[in-house]
């Protein structure tokens, strides 16, 4: 399955947020989030592991009440049930997010 970025629209998920699925299918998805300067994706859990990637940018990131900054080419592994979060510190930052199994929540 082929799936073209520029081809896909995208969604929005919070007030400054915006999500596009990039890729999904089995027990896997990929989705790019992208984020306006102080826009949050607010603290929430899930029984799903993610892995996210930091394409551009930069975001305070709340693991388990551990907070880090993260830029680009930094990635965070996050455990199944474990409370994450972030805030974007810059305009048009911009996760990949990878999820397993998929979001089911995010094909509705």
């Amino acid at each position: 399955m082929f799936s073209f970025g520029n081809q896909v629209e995208p969604v929005l998920a919070d007030k400054g947020v915006e999500r596009k699925l990039l890729g999904f299918g089995g027990s896997l998805m990929m989705a790019e989030v992208t984020f306006e300067k102080g826009a949050a994706g607010k603290s929430h859990s899930h029984p799903h592991e993610q892995i996210s990637y930091i394409v551009q940018g930069s975001f305070e990131f709340n693991l388990n009440g551990e907070i880090k900054r993260v830029s680009r080419g930094d990635s965070i592994y996050i455990p199944p049930n474990t409370l994450h979060g972030t805030i974007a510190l810059e305009d048009n930052s911009i996760i990949l997010d990878v999820f397993t199994p998929k979001r089911e929540d995010f094909l509705d």
